[in-house]
């Protein structure tokens, strides 16, 4: 399989990389691409180095599949490219996510809806999909009616200069910012840029993607999003009110048996998830769930996951493995007819 990573030389694209070797996908060719100035760089994938090709090489090379993670713009502008000449795109910008014709996908609750004729596939955002695959099988069961949701975001959500502001920070030498305060020792509500409804970018990502992932426009939802010093993962505080009662055991031996999640929830030992239990790993952890007694059919629970693993990278990955299994893409015959 002829692989295109774009963006490769970003902090998502190399964790792609990553990810990639990992789960031995079946990458037969891999095409890095990454902005001009990088041309001709190189990155390693399996212990084999490999050199970046501009976004023009890449097209005509006619991947396969093409997992961007390069920002909205270029995926405007391009990923239509790709998908012109056949390789099926996976998106990791906010670019198509809210595409009416463009499928927003979590592998573990609705990529059955995908088909061969997807060309462009959008991934959500980090903070939703922990959110979401957390939520799924309790939506099924329970039907989420509202969610308040507080979020506590490492600086990678932001890339690598947030990285370098803060370690620049905590060593006292000057830097670059990227954010209009210091981060050490510090909380930033403030999360992509203000919108005029007075929420962030990010605070109504949270909100339109949630609802587009679980075909429920009536879901209620409101968010506050932080920036805070972290490096692990992003972690959510989440307040759930559900259609139909529940009973608090069966709801975390549902939460157990989900897909993607990990439940650490024993407080009486001082066991719950944090950041640096995610950092590296794939897996949705959650804890501090509890029945919330101030409101009828409600739950808080604590969310926490790598967001550039599952929040971005895997769960790429996982869609193009999907599509590979269910044989929804056409390989081998593409640069002949195009």
């Amino acid at each position: 399989m002829k692989v295109a990573v774009v963006g490769a030389t970003g902090m998502v694209g190399r964790v792609m990389l990553q990810v990639l070797a990992e789960r031995n996908f079946p990458v037969s060719e891999l095409i890095p691409v990454a902005s001009s100035r990088s041309v001709g760089n190189k990155v390693f994938f399996k212990d084999q180095e490999f050199s970046i090709v501009s976004m023009d090489d890449a097209i005509a090379m006619c991947p396969d599949i093409a997992i961007f993670s390069a920002g909205g713009s270029t995926s405007l502008e391009f990923a239509p490219k790709f998908a012109e000449v056949g390789t099926t795109v996976i998106d990791n910008s906010s670019a198509w996510r809210m595409h009416d014709d463009k499928k927003l996908v979590v592998p573990e609750i609705n990529a059955d809806q995908l088909t061969d004729k997807d060309k462009i596939i959008a991934n959500p955002n980090c903070s939703t999909i922990q959110m979401v695959v957390a939520l799924n099988k309790l939506h099924e069961k329970y039907k989420v009616k509202r969610l308040v949701i507080s979020t506590y975001q490492s600086v990678t959500g932001t890339g690598k200069a947030a990285v370098n502001q803060l370690s620049f920070e905590r060593s006292n030498i000057p830097g670059d910012k990227v954010y209009p305060y210091q981060i050490d020792l510090n909380c930033l509500p403030h999360c992509d840029i203000f919108l005029d409804n007075g929420y962030t970018k990010e605070e109504m990502k949270l909100v339109h993607e949630t609802r587009k992932i679980f075909s429920d426009p009536s879901i209620a939802i409101t968010a506050t999003a932080v920036r805070v010093p972290v490096i692990g993962g992003h972690s959510e505080s989440v307040n759930v009110t559900f259609e139909q009662d529940f009973d608090i055991n069966e709801l975390k031996e549902l939460l157990a048996n989900s897909p993607g999640v990990v439940v650490m929830d024993k407080p009486d030992k001082e066991i719950y998830p944090m950041p640096f239990h995610s950092q590296g790993k794939d897996a949705v952890f959650v804890g501090r769930i509890r029945r919330d007694d101030s409101a009828p059919n409600s739950l808080n629970m604590w969310i926490v996951s790598d967001n550039l693993r599952k929040g971005a990278a895997t769960n790429a990955v996982q869609i193009a493995e999907f599509l590979i299994e269910k044989h929804l893409l056409s390989t081998g015959s593409k640069a002949e007819t195009v």
